[in-house]
């Protein structure tokens, strides 16, 4: 089965497969915001239900051999340790996290502490302040440390990511497909990052929500949207690049006025524009975010040297490179193989232009970067347009069987993205 362009959807309703009740259609006047809760859970609850599912079964899995290995008890809380097997999913990055939730930004210009490649001191600015932002809200709210409220906005944002990979693939295709793309999306290699103090899945929130309202045509909500990711990351970099090709081509194509378009154009790069300038301006250097980036934690683009010379050294069998991670490393090599044929067969489906832009820009400036290699599966986790080939795929299955199949891949998700990305490599 077949997508269809944004013209297809304007000119052939019909050929959209049964879109989402719950986030399409306007309430029906007089409806009551209880109906409106029933009429969005029986739209959403099938794929949410899943989804949950399959999270809760590789999460367990990955506490389970946590335990069984013991190793993280020898290792420093900060960096893939902790007391309980569920402190590991609050180390590394989550330490950053909880850091800026609790003491806020420090800028400072940049400080020198040795030669190269760590040549600069780590500063919180490299994080982006939506994320934490979000920690301290909900621990103002609710009273939990910032390790709780940082798993509190991470499980709900994976929730409300599903919902939107669900009605966006539904919108293109049917329901059953999008409950699959939902599911994927919990085992996805890297997915081990979605209930831990990371802000990968609050991003994923965000740009499934934006791709489904440029299909909308909703401009106004989508920039705004994709204002809102960018102070979450700076890959929405992908994100405005998709929005603005879709808003040129209904300039273009004259589809909705001028406004709209235009608008989203404005807005959706303020977030991680005004986010880095900031930082510059703070830093008293207008390059110091991408140096701090460089000389403190080695991950700048390189048009994709570093990425060259791992693929060589693993497919070759020899050679090294910095930040080795064996088994890791083989996932991200898995992962990597398989993007050509993914990439193709998402072209094959004719989805809407900008979905192969965001998914083009986002696998360029993750392989054109320097950094650790096995994280390769966790960066690429955005990139959910390549789920719909897989969801495609699998509807053709019969319900026992893609039951089991999901099933099995949501079990050993709890090893390749979770054990493997927290304790066998770093996060």
């Amino acid at each position: 089965m077949s997508a269809i362009s944004d013209t297809d959807l304007d000119e052939h309703p019909e050929r959209a497969g049964t879109p989402p009740e719950g986030a399409r259609q306007e309430p029906p006047p007089g409806e009551s915001p209880t109906a409106w809760i029933r009429r969005a859970a029986h739209e959403y609850g099938p794929a949410l239900a899943v989804y949950g599912t399959v999270k809760l079964t590789g999460f367990t899995v990955f506490m389970w051999l946590l335990g069984w290995s013991g190793d993280y008890l020898a290792n420093n809380p900060r960096f893939g340790g902790g007391a309980k097997p569920w402190d590991v999913v609050g180390g590394w990055d989550g330490w950053w996290y909880q850091q800026i939730a609790v003491n806020g930004y420090h800028p400072a210009p940049i400080k020198v502490i040795g030669p190269p490649p760590f040549e600069f001191e780590q500063n919180s600015v490299a994080f982006f302040p939506l994320y934490p932002g979000a920690m301290k809200l909900v621990s103002a709210v609710t009273g939990l440390g910032p390790y709780g409220a940082g798993m509190v906005v991470s499980i709900l944002a994976s929730f409300v990511a599903a919902a939107g990979i669900y009605a966006l693939t539904a919108r293109l295709f049917d329901r059953r497909t999008g409950v699959i793309a939902a599911a994927v999306w919990g085992f996805f290699p890297g997915s081990g990052v979605e209930w831990a103090v990371y802000s990968d899945s609050l991003f994923v929130a965000l740009a499934a929500w934006s791709c489904y309202l440029i299909v909308e045509r909703r401009w106004l909500a989508a920039g705004v949207t994709v204002f809102v990711a960018g102070l979450n990351r700076p890959t929405a970099a992908a994100l405005v690049a998709a929005l603005g090709v879709a808003a040129l081509i209904a300039l273009y194509q004259r589809r909705d006025g001028w406004l709209g378009p235009v608008s989203a154009l404005v807005i959706a790069p303020l977030g991680f524009v005004g986010y880095l300038a900031w930082v510059n301006w703070r830093m008293g250097d207008w390059g110091g975010y991408f140096k701090l980036q460089k000389g403190a934690w080695l991950h700048f683009f390189d048009y994709g040297d570093h990425t060259f010379t791992v693929l060589k050294t693993l497919l070759l069998g020899k050679g090294v490179y910095a930040f080795t991670y064996p088994t890791e490393d083989m996932i991200a090599l898995f992962l990597v193989l398989l993007l050509p044929p993914l990439l193709f067969l998402l072209v094959r489906l004719k989805v809407p232009v900008f979905l192969l832009v965001y998914t083009a820009v986002t696998i360029v400036l993750v392989l054109g970067s320097s950094q650790i290699f096995g994280n390769t599966s966790r960066y690429l986790l955005p990139v959910f347009p390549l789920f719909l080939p897989i969801a495609v795929a699998l509807r053709r299955l019969s319900l026992p069987a893609l039951g089991a199949l999901v099933g099995w891949a949501a079990i050993a998700s709890g090893w390749y993205a979770g054990y493997v990305l927290f304790e066998l490599g770093i996060p």
